[in-house]
């Protein structure tokens, strides 16, 4: 079976009953992927004050009801707690474990927020010959920490997260025009070139996510990205926090050309 042409319902299926539990770059063209972080109430205002301080990394598509496992408006039929390939729990900043189900850990004051996801403009990339190499070497995409500071909100501090896709220069103008146009997923590049400038020592050691080639003549160009969460998780250390392991979305039933503006 190929998984890439499966509908957002039927892959959300398989990922329920564990079927597919890997990265999910590249599947389901065209509809919109989201990152996850969920928290207990009390901590929910600050941070959603901080996706509305940061909305370059932290672009909300939408926050459920307390202790909802349901959606409304990203699909009809989804499972917060199923239906993630894989989960990570954190405790005082520190991870405990990866899951494919956090039905055991759920809570009644859980606030979950999906945050937009770079892996949905990679289809409109493909589709003006930009490459995705993390596709085409069937990897996970890179991720790397960086020195840029998010704006504070509450007790929630701490650097973005940036993802990577290499090409040339004449592919970065055309995939800057392109990601542009989708500020719900990222939007446009937040750097382009060196990465020493925004902290990052070496592309071929991510600290998320696997490395990918990089060819001559190609630069790196970074994305803001919504592991950035899980980077400001590990610095704020709040007693319980849940996310998804970077990589492993949600896909929905929303159409990536509605997250344009």
């Amino acid at each position: 079976m190929d998984d890439r042409k499966l509908t957002p319902k039927e892959v959300r299926k398989l990922i329920r009953e564990e079927k597919i539990t890997g990265q999910t770059s590249g599947l389901c063209p065209g509809y919109a992927q989201a990152n996850l972080l969920i928290l207990p109430k009390d901590q929910a205002y600050d941070f959603l004050l901080f996706t509305q301080r940061n909305p370059r990394s932290c672009p909300i598509l939408e926050v459920t009801d307390m202790g909802s496992r349901q959606l409304h408006y990203l699909a009809q039929d989804a499972d917060v707690a199923r239906d993630f390939p894989k989960y990570r729990v954190y405790r005082k900043g520190e991870m405990v474990g990866e899951y494919t189900s956090i039905d055991r850990f759920w809570q009644d004051n859980f606030v979950s927020f999906l945050i937009g996801c770079s892996f949905s403009f990679e289809a409109g990339l493909l589709e003006a010959d930009v490459p995705v190499r993390q596709i085409e070497e069937h990897k996970n995409v890179p991720m790397y920490k960086t020195n840029i500071p998010c704006t504070p909100a509450g007790i929630f501090h701490g650097n973005m997260v940036v993802s990577m896709r290499p090409m040339t220069g004449e592919q970065a103008v055309k995939a800057a025009c392109i990601t542009g146009e989708m500020p719900k997923v990222h939007g446009a590049p937040v750097h382009i070139g060196d990465p020493s400038q925004i902290g990052i020592r070496d592309l071929q050691k991510p600290d998320f996510g696997e490395a990918v080639t990089v060819k001559e003549g190609e630069l790196p160009v970074f994305w803001p990205c919504g592991v950035t969460p899980q980077n400001v998780v590990m610095e704020v250390k709040p007693e319980l926090a849940i996310t998804h392991a970077p990589g492993h979305m949600f896909i929905s039933d929303i159409k990536n050309a509605a997250l344009k503006y």
